[in-house]
């Protein structure tokens, strides 16, 4: 156990900085992006992208399911039914890259032509960008496997590095967008092909290099693919409902709207990812832990990381997300310059979002781990696609489109609680235990983490020194709020030892 805790903690740190960088980068990029291509442009790149990400549900799935049945052969130390799983997982994959082609090709492309706003002299483009797009997304396919597999052996110092090469790639992009002097918008297309080409060549050659199990070598079994499609199958429901609820709804706004909401919509939501994507890392270094503990018996361990990692998460998302919300007209401005119409909004609403979903990550890794994951699925992705007839019936009726994004907010928090009904149930922990153990402490940490530096907001004028010290303030705040009202005893035992190690490591202590 104190192996495993040590291993997590430096995984998370690892992918923790490596967000941080990436966070960095991506909004500086949104900023010149949005600034180069303009709004019209933006909004078009990011709703015809999207009709090929409504494409991705299979594919999303299968990594899911790699990454689980990898990490459970690992946990059961049978290297070479490893070896079987990740060929059998490769051929899938190859065979969901096809599919997709086909159906981007026909149905997609139809989409594009005759369903979305697009200006009469943009439809060249538009056009040209759907086949660049849909060709990263086919390359990012075929690399699926290998990042699964590097994630299941927990080696994140690699994946963390693979990121941080592809998004200084990404930044090279914008500095070629602002001296090239042609079509904008469609080398930006082209060279996000280019850079996803790039890093499919690396992640091959690493996971070739360093895993035996790597050397692709055609299997099929069917009773495993029979297996690994229904895990996958139901899996899907939940994909499918969570592109329903953004893809589908950017769609809507699209009908009704035209593009400019869309690039609201786009920009919104790159700050809320960019925020939800700490919890997202920090889960990727638990998940591998979690499951393995299942494969080995260890279903207490298991509960316990399933609760701590919904605790940790918690506290690293309102580390960004207190500061950011006190703030957040001031960080628009400051970064866009001219803040779009609903942006702030928008924003805001996806941040709560970006909370709730926070705390499902931990729960939906445990459910998925057992491989038991069809009545969870059913009914939770049930419930999320109503999110999509919902929002038609409201904006058919002229309901302001802020309205309608709080409506799919509170079917988001509906969901989160049936999510806890069933997952008790499932996993075999009392309601009362998650709520004690894993929801009070960090709904009074951020309470208590959020006086100081609201009271700060409320005293002093806006601007560039109070967007500082309010984030160093309300850092502070958060975090002795949560090592002392969040942690339970032995956490705190565990923190102060992983500190003293790292501090006598450096020779400081």
């Amino acid at each position: 156990m104190p192996s495993n805790t040590a291993r997590i903690a430096k995984n998370t740190l690892l992918l923790y900085f490596r967000q941080i960088l990436i966070m960095l980068v991506n909004l500086y990029t949104v900023r010149v992006v949005l600034n180069t291509l303009g709004a019209e442009d933006y909004g078009i790149y990011n709703v015809v992208a999207g009709v090929v990400t409504m494409f991705s549900f299979l594919s999303t799935s299968m990594e899911t399911a790699c990454q689980r049945y990898f990490s459970f052969e690992i946990g059961r130390r049978d290297y070479e039914q490893l070896k079987k799983t990740f060929s059998l997982c490769f051929t899938i994959f190859v065979l969901i890259g096809i599919i997709v082609l086909l159906f981007a090709e026909t149905v997609g492309l139809w989409v594009v032509n005759t369903k979305l706003v697009i200006p009469i002299e943009r439809i060249y483009s538009a056009r040209c960008i759907y086949h660049a797009t849909l060709g990263s997304f086919f390359l990012t396919i075929i690399t699926m496997p290998y990042r699964s597999l590097l994630i299941a052996h927990e080696d994140m110092s690699i994946y963390a590095y693979c990121s941080i090469f592809e998004v200084i790639l990404k930044l090279l992009i914008v500095y070629m967008l602002q001296i090239i002097m042609f079509d904008k918008l469609l080398v930006y297309g082209i060279l996000l092909l280019v850079v996803t080409f790039i890093m499919t060549g690396i992640y091959r050659f690493i996971c070739m290099k360093k895993y035996s199990e790597c050397a692709f070598k055609f299997y099929w079994n069917h009773s495993m693919f029979m297996e690994l499609s229904g895990y996958v199958g139901w899996n899907l429901f939940w994909v499918v409902a969570i592109l329903v609820k953004n893809q589908g709804i950017n769609i809507l706004l699209n009908v009704f709207f035209g593009p400019l909401i869309n690039s609201a919509q786009a920009i919104s939501r790159q700050i809320s990812h960019a925020v939800i994507s700490f919890t997202q890392n920090f889960t990727i270094a638990f998940n591998p832990q979690i499951v393995k503990s299942y494969a080995s018996g260890n279903i207490s361990e298991m509960l316990i990381l399933i609760f701590r990692t919904t605790k940790i998460s918690f506290f690293l998302i309102i580390l960004f997300l207190v500061p950011l919300q006190l703030e957040l007209t001031f960080v628009l401005e400051l970064w866009l310059k001219q803040i779009p119409e609903y942006v702030t909004i928008f924003t805001r609403i996806f941040l709560i979002e970006a909370l709730i979903e926070s705390l499902c990550y931990p729960l939906t890794a445990g459910s998925r781990a057992t491989g038991k994951i069809a009545l969870y699925q059913t009914i939770s992705s049930g419930l999320m696609v109503l999110s999509l007839p919902i929002a038609f019936i409201f904006l058919k009726n002229n309901f302001p489109v802020v309205g309608v994004q709080m409506i799919v907010l509170i079917l988001f928090l509906f969901i989160y609680i049936v999510r806890i009904f069933m997952l008790s149930n499932q996993l075999k922990f009392s309601i009362r235990q998650y709520l004690l153990y894993a929801i009070t402490p960090s709904i009074f940490t951020l309470i208590a983490g959020s006086i100081m530096p609201v009271l700060f907001v409320t005293l002093h004028k806006e601007g560039f020194i109070r967007l500082l010290l309010t984030t160093i303030i309300s850092t502070i705040s958060i975090m002795i709020c949560a090592f002392f009202i969040g942690l339970s005893k032995n956490e705190k035992v565990v923190v102060v030892k992983i500190v003293k190690k790292a501090l006598l490591k450096d020779g400081t202590v």
